[in-house]
């Protein structure tokens, strides 16, 4: 299943029921739910407002752009408990790196013998990031 066929299922709605709301046909939805076709952003917004579901509107942007597929951080997607945790726990990473980060950006640039120690840094950040994105889409 993909993600638009996981969030409509998990709102409950069947595809005929889905596609009359959206206003779309069962077969465009069946499309956009096989991957034949990907929904365009007004589509996906109306699924995240329909389905409740508003990890979705990130999932599309992370999935079916090169943009989202290059930039956007992994999320992991899970209970509230397990996620707030996930959370703390890479918060507590970036307080083992923050006197590097630090000692890096002072100068406002990244030299040589720095970029290794910047590569992970961004790392951990990108970690960071996730876990709060994770939190703010837990139900």
């Amino acid at each position: 299943m993909n993600i638009y066929q996981t969030a409509r299922i998990f709102a409950c709605f069947t595809q005929e029921e889905a596609a009359e709301l959206l206003h779309i046909s069962p077969r465009t939805l069946s499309a956009y739910e096989t991957g034949e076709y990907i929904p365009p952003d007004d589509t996906v917004c109306s699924m995240v407002e329909l389905y409740g579901v508003r990890h979705l509107a990130y999932m599309h942007l992370k999935n079916s752009t090169e943009v989202g597929r290059r930039y956007l951080p992994e999320i992991n997607l899970t209970d509230l408990a397990k996620s707030v945790l996930k959370l703390q726990k890479e918060v507590g990473d970036l307080a083992y790196i923050n006197s590097d980060m630090i000692e890096i950006a002072c100068d406002g640039k990244v030299d040589e013998y720095e970029s290794v120690r910047w590569s992970n840094i961004t790392r951990e950040v990108q970690e960071v990031a996730g876990a709060a994105l994770a939190v703010t889409f837990s139900r």
